[in-house]
């Protein structure tokens, strides 16, 4: 019964969060995370229609949308970076762009890896290139965070919810990927229940910190950080160019 109720014990709240954000207009706002939310939504009836009437094809529906569930997440991790660095449109353009790459290198490692295997869509493939993808969305976070503590710059109540409420399913997942999935003993057990309610405390922050929008603020001091990565990019553009002379007149001689 325990498991029953945090399985499905969800899906009441990730109504009334879409409900909620349909409402108050925060889902266009945030499109990415809403959509993450109608996925695993969607994919929680999907799987449930499939195990009683297709139960042949349940565990690859089952490691199918758990991939798709890894995608659409990279997109709420795009989109707190988009909203969280709105203000600095230069210092934005560069940390998606890296993060993009991060991404698409993580995965085409995980795939060659998986593809090693003849059978490449195997459970523990997937579970390979989902615990790859994880970690590169935590440690994303997790520099995102630092970036905002060092220079001082404030999450708003919107971003803080989505960002403390995903980076705890991340931190789990990593956790569930790396160590407990392959164990045994208690500490399998344990997470196996863990695991789940880490998700269903994301949705009640996502509750909280989502009911109504609330801006990100600005503040005076976070202005430095721009200002610095204009002088960054503008010194490195400069060694670039000077790089390029220097080797345009090694190839004339």
């Amino acid at each position: 019964m325990l498991d029953e109720f945090i399985r499905w014990g969800g899906l009441p709240t990730e109504i009334l969060l879409l409900v909620r954000g349909l409402q108050t207009k925060l889902a266009s706002r945030y499109p990415a995370f809403y959509l993450y939310i109608f996925f695993v939504l969607s994919q929680s009836f999907l799987r449930l229609y499939v195990y009683q009437w297709k139960p042949s094809f349940y565990r690859y529906t089952y490691w199918s949308t758990e991939f798709v569930s890894i995608l659409v997440g990279c997109g709420v991790v795009f989109e707190i970076f988009r909203v969280g660095l709105r203000a600095y449109p230069g210092a934005s353009h560069m940390a998606r762009n890296s993060l993009l790459l991060l991404f698409l290198l993580a995965l085409v490692v995980a795939l060659a890896n998986a593809a090693n295997d003849p059978r490449w869509w195997a459970e523990a493939s997937v579970t390979e290139i989902q615990r790859t993808m994880r970690i590169v969305q935590a440690l994303s976070l997790f520099a995102l965070v630092l970036l905002f503590l060092h220079y001082s710059i404030t999450f708003g109540r919107n971003l803080r919810g989505i960002l403390f409420g995903y980076g705890l399913f991340v931190a789990s997942s990593v956790i569930w990927l790396t160590f407990a999935y392959s164990g045994s003993g208690r500490f399998r057990n344990y997470w196996f229940y863990l695991y789940p309610m880490s998700y269903d405390i994301s949705l009640l922050v996502w509750i909280v910190h989502l009911w109504g929008y609330r801006p990100n603020p600005q503040t005076k001091e976070s202005a430095q950080f721009e200002r610095q990565y204009e002088r960054t990019a503008a010194a490195t553009k400069r060694r670039l160019q000077e790089a390029r002379s220097y080797l345009d007149k090694a190839i004339e001689r």
